[in-house]
């Protein structure tokens, strides 16, 4: 049985009856636009095939039930105080309903069963999925009618405040607004977005997970942020018409070298870089020049590695044998960096034979063979008629 089926099977073992909804909410990938989004930039992010579903039902106690099904984990909460739960899952839950009740909404008690194929750490964002579905999941059972844009920002401050991970905007904003066969540019100071066309017969996707997750990757993400911060005070001793890195261009920066010892200057060089990179991505796809897109992947990586120094060996290794192979146009570490997956931008009838080949690259430095997956764009948050799925 495969999803939604699974959850709604679930649901009726785990609660005796039907569940009155059924939705889907997505995971993510960005095709480009890193560790840009905290200082104001562009990013060029999607939805993707990867999802979390959702089968739920309202209940007339204060209480929420929920069954995470890949877990095989389950949990029962009084929402009249709501408190920090062990399981770390979840507290995305909790933490919605927090941001609910603080906003003034009314929201009673829920049964739900959720579930997906997302790759558990491959950095896909299952944590703003979850958080997204449960918010889209309760605003439509309890018709809040909360409008999809104040529904991110919700899921954004439930991970601030409730999780407590500083976060970006960008994960949740492509969870709930992505477009089929769409990126979104989205400028993350004004929240103003574009629907970037993503469609070919010719090129795909391909995810490399290298399966690995340095200790340091929190310590040294505070650490670019902090970086960041002290570089654009020090700029605006000079130049105190910026508001924030996002208004810093290549001219400014040039004449701002004995401001910025190293390792800043490098670290504004990435910003800046990658800021423009993302807009040139977006022109690109839109003129349908994917060989131009794949060359900006290329960039953005060295930049990542060298300049921003967020990458590892591993997703190094990744990228540059997808750089020595042919059918593939682009490839770039994603996400926050030390680890997770490279994303590959290949030729479709090279697919198969890319995927083997970085799998036996990087077994034969690492031992191991990693996982790789290809991936779709695909819309946002969204519910499913219950009698599309099949039930026994």
């Amino acid at each position: 049985m495969k999803y939604p089926e699974q959850v709604v099977e679930q649901f009726i073992l785990q609660f005796g009856r039907a569940p009155e909804m059924l939705l889907v909410a997505p995971g993510r990938i960005n095709l480009i636009g890193e560790h840009t989004d905290y200082t104001g930039g562009f990013v060029l992010p999607a939805a993707i095939d990867k999802a979390i579903y959702f089968a739920a039902a309202r209940v007339e106690t204060q209480t929420v039930a929920c069954l995470a099904e890949n877990l095989h984990e389950f949990f029962l909460a009084d929402l009249i105080s709501i408190q920090k739960h062990p399981l770390p899952w979840a507290n995305f839950v909790l933490g919605v309903y927090d941001q609910l009740f603080q906003a003034g909404h009314v929201v009673g008690g829920i049964q739900m069963v959720m579930g997906g194929d997302i790759p558990v750490g491959s950095g896909l964002s299952s944590s703003a999925a979850l958080e997204s579905g449960v918010l889209h999941v309760l605003n439509a059972l309890y018709q809040l009618n909360i409008p999809t844009l104040e529904l991110v920002k919700m899921a954004q401050r439930c991970e601030n405040t409730f999780i407590g991970l500083q976060c970006g905007i960008m994960d949740m904003f492509a969870a709930q607004m992505g477009q089929k066969n769409c990126a979104i540019q989205l400028d993350c100071r004004s929240l103003a977005y574009e629907y970037i066309p993503f469609e070919s017969e010719k090129y795909t996707l391909l995810l490399c997970d290298s399966g690995v997750k340095h200790a340091l990757a929190d310590s040294e993400y505070n650490t670019r942020r902090n970086e960041c911060e002290e570089s654009l005070e020090k700029l605006q001793t000079r130049f105190p018409h910026l508001g924030s890195l996002r208004d810093l261009d290549a001219e400014t920066l040039a004449l701002a070298q004995d401001l910025l010892a190293e390792p800043l200057n490098r670290r504004c060089k990435h910003v800046v870089s990658e800021n423009q990179r993302v807009l040139e991505a977006s022109a690109a796809l839109k003129s349908g020049d994917f060989v131009r897109f794949g060359q900006l992947l290329f960039q953005s990586h060295h930049s990542l590695q060298h300049d921003y120094a967020v990458s590892c060996p591993e997703l190094d290794l990744l990228v540059a044998t997808a750089q020595s192979l042919p059918g593939v146009l682009g490839a770039r570490m994603m996400g926050g960096g030390f680890g997770g997956c490279s994303i590959n931008l290949v030729e479709k009838t090279a697919f198969s034979t890319v995927e083997a080949d970085l799998q036996a690259a990087y077994h034969e430095v690492y031992g191991k063979i990693p996982h790789c997956f290809g991936v779709s764009i695909e819309s946002g948050v969204h519910s499913i008629p219950l009698n599309d799925t099949q039930t026994t």
